[in-house]
C-alpha cells in the first residue's frame, strides 16, 4: 500500500507521497483547490506511483467544505480515501512529540498516519444524493433562521429606543421576507423527502419516537443517512453524545464530560427532542429520572436524555419498525 497526505486549504493543496516508510523519503507537489486542480492531481498520481488507485491511501482532514471537492474526485478513480477528524491528526502527532504545524509539515503528518494506522483509518463515502441535497436544505433552513432571530432582536432593541419609522420599516420587512424564507425551504424539505419513499418511511418511523416531531425527524435522518453507523454508540459518538471519563488511579476522579466532538448546532437542535422526551417517552423517561436518583444534575441528565433518544431513533432505523417502548 502506498500512502499519500494531503492539507487542503480554499486555494491551495499540498500533496506529499511517503515514499519509503521506512527512510520516511518523500514527494511533493502543490495543486490549485479547484475541478481543474483535481484532474492534474489525479495524472501526478497516476504518472508518479506504479500501483494501481486501490492500492493507494490518501489521508486529508476534513476541512469544511474545502476538502469535499478532492474527496469526491480521488474516491471516484478508485482512490481509498481517508477523511479525518482533525482532532485526530492533532493526537496523532501529539503522539510523536511533533508540536509543527503548517502547510508543509501537515501533509507528511497524515502520510505517516496513513502508514502507522493504516487498518484503523476508515475509507470515506461519499453521501447519497438525496441526502446531500437535504442537509443542502437544511443547512440553509438554519441559516435563515439565524438570521430571523437576529432580525427579531434588532427589532425588539429598536421598539426599546424608539427608532425612526424608517429602520422600524426596514426591519419588518427582512423579518417578513425571513419568515416566508423559512417557510418554502420547509415546503421544499417535505417535497423532498414525499418524492424518496425510503426517506418517507424512515421519516414516519422517527415520528413514531414520543419526542421527536417534524423539525427533530429531518435533522437525524439527514445525519443517520449520512454514513454507515453500525452501531447505536458510533451514530452517538459521531453527534458528540458519548462520554468521556477521567479516572486514573486512586486520586483522578474528574466528572464524566461530553466528546462535543460532532457538529454542535445539531446537539443543540436535539436539547428540546430531549426535553420533550424526558416527559412523553417512558424509556427516555425511565432513565432520566434514574440518573437524578443517582445524584447526577439535571444538565448531565438532560445529556444522557439525548443520547438515549438518537438510539432509540437509529434502532427504529436499522430494524425498520416503529417506536416500542423496551417494557413492552
Amino acid at each position: 500500500m502506498q500512502h499519500v497526505g494531503i492539507d487542503i486549504a480554499k486555494r491551495k493543496v499540498e500533496l506529499l507521497w511517503l515514499r519509503d516508510v521506512e527512510t520516511l523519503k518523500r514527494k511533493r507537489k502543490t495543486f490549485e483547490n479547484t475541478l481543474e486542480g483535481a484532474a492534474e492531481l489525479k495524472r501526478w498520481l497516476g504518472q508518479q506511483i506504479e500501483a494501481a488507485p486501490e492500492q493507494v491511501q490518501i489521508v486529508m482532514e476534513a476541512t469544511s467544505v474545502y476538502h469535499e471537492l478532492f474527496a469526491q474526485e480521488l474516491h471516484a478513480a478508485g482512490y481509498r480515501v481517508c477523511v479525518v477528524n482533525p482532532l485526530q491528526a492533532k493526537r496523532f502527532a501529539q503522539s510523536h512529540g511533533l508540536q509543527t504545524k503548517n502547510d508543509r509539515h501537515d501533509p507528511f503528518l497524515l502520510a505517516r498516519m496513513s502508514a502507522e494506522r493504516q487498518t484503523q483509518l476508515r475509507a470515506w463515502e461519499p453521501e447519497p444524493p438525496q441526502i446531500k441535497h437535504l442537509k443542502a436544505l437544511l443547512t440553509r433552513l438554519v441559516a435563515v433562521e439565524k438570521d430571523l432571530q437576529r432580525e427579531l432582536n434588532r427589532l425588539e432593541k429598536a421598539q426599546i429606543t424608539a427608532a425612526p419609522p424608517a429602520v422600524m420599516e426596514s426591519l419588518s420587512g427582512m423579518i417578513k421576507a425571513l419568515r416566508e424564507q423559512a417557510r418554502e425551504l420547509r415546503r421544499e424539505i417535505d417535497k423532498h423527502i414525499d418524492q424518496n419513499p425510503d426517506l418517507k418511511r424512515d421519516r414516519q418511523l422517527l415520528e413514531s419516537i414520543p419526542g421527536i416531531g417534524e423539525g427533530a425527524s429531518t435533522l437525524l435522518l439527514s445525519v443517520i443517512h449520512s454514513r454507515r453507523f453500525t452501531r447505536a454508540s458510533q451514530l452517538g459518538a459521531y453527534l458528540g453524545l458519548a462520554p468521556i471519563e477521567a479516572q486514573s488511579g486512586d486520586t483522578v476522579r474528574g466528572k464524566a464530560t461530553l466528546g462535543k466532538t460532532g457538529p454542535a448546532w445539531i446537539r443543540a437542535k436535539l436539547y428540546y427532542p430531549a426535553i420533550v422526551a424526558k416527559r412523553y417517552n417512558p424509556d427516555v423517561a425511565t432513565l432520566y429520572d434514574r440518573l437524578l436518583r443517582r445524584g447526577m444534575c439535571k444538565k448531565a441528565a438532560i445529556a444522557a436524555a439525548m443520547r438515549k433518544l438518537v438510539h432509540i431513533a437509529f434502532g427504529v432505523i436499522k430494524h425498520q419498525t416503529p417506536y416500542q417502548p423496551q417494557g413492552a
